[in-house]
């Protein structure tokens, strides 16, 4: 990979950013994608975050050594510190858990001001980015899911509602995806029945575990995400 290729899996969430917008890519790394975003005239403008400074001075050097330094501005910062209010359209947050990047959300809520859309790749805990979605009024446009290195990740895109409708998804679209759950293409298939063969023998397990409160409470849990999980698959 590299800032004229992109892996599959980034160059989905390149296809998602607004055109000829400024975009922020959270925990860039190498600043693969926005170099990308720029070379192929998807943004006019990035920024490239990050709060590591060993991926921080690779991110600068990588600008450099693609003369885009007019056009991406590499800085150093926890999450959404390093932009302010109404300097991007969209932010791209990508390869790391859904739980982090929920976090990095509410923290920099204040940041979000002006932001059109929200482009996210969790490695896991996608459904956790749908809650904080309907949480805060941001409207989930589209979604993907692909196999890339026998690897499968979801991609969610969001847009900010302007109006006060009220915006709900259902326990199975949180859990498994408004619009991953309709298209259910093989990489969601896949996913989903390796998650349920892993969740029942959990539940096996935890049966023989006694009725402790937690351990009842989490039995229950499994066996409701088994239930949804199966009425999709079926």
């Amino acid at each position: 990979m590299n800032i004229n290729k992109l892996s599959k899996r980034l160059e989905t969430v390149s296809s998602y950013i607004i055109k000829g917008s400024t975009f922020a890519d959270i925990g860039s790394d190498h600043a693969y994608l926005p170099c990308y975003a720029i070379n192929k005239g998807i943004a006019d403008y990035a920024i490239a975050g990050e709060v590591v400074e060993g991926p921080y001075q690779t991110a600068l050097q990588q600008v450099e050594d693609a003369e885009l330094t007019k056009k991406i501005f590499v800085r150093k910062g926890d999450g959404l510190e390093v932009i302010k209010p109404n300097e991007v359209d969209c932010i791209t947050i990508a390869g790391m858990g859904g739980g982090l990047i929920t976090t990095i959300l509410e923290k920099g809520k204040d940041k979000l001001e002006g932001v059109k859309r929200l482009i996210l790749q969790p490695n896991i805990g996608a459904h956790s980015i749908r809650s904080w979605c309907v949480e805060n009024n941001w409207e989930i446009i589209a979604e993907e899911i692909l196999e890339e290195d026998q690897k499968i990740y979801e991609i969610i895109v969001a847009e900010k509602m302007l109006t006060n409708r009220l915006y709900s998804l259902t326990e199975a679209s949180i859990l498994l995806g408004p619009f991953l759950m309709k298209e259910r293409n093989p990489a969601f298939i896949k996913k989903w029945t390796d998650e349920l063969k892993q969740w029942e023998l959990i539940l096996a397990r935890l049966k023989k575990a006694g009725d402790v409160q937690k351990v009842v409470e989490k039995k229950e849990s499994l066996e409701r995400n088994i239930l949804l999980v199966k009425e999709v698959l079926l």
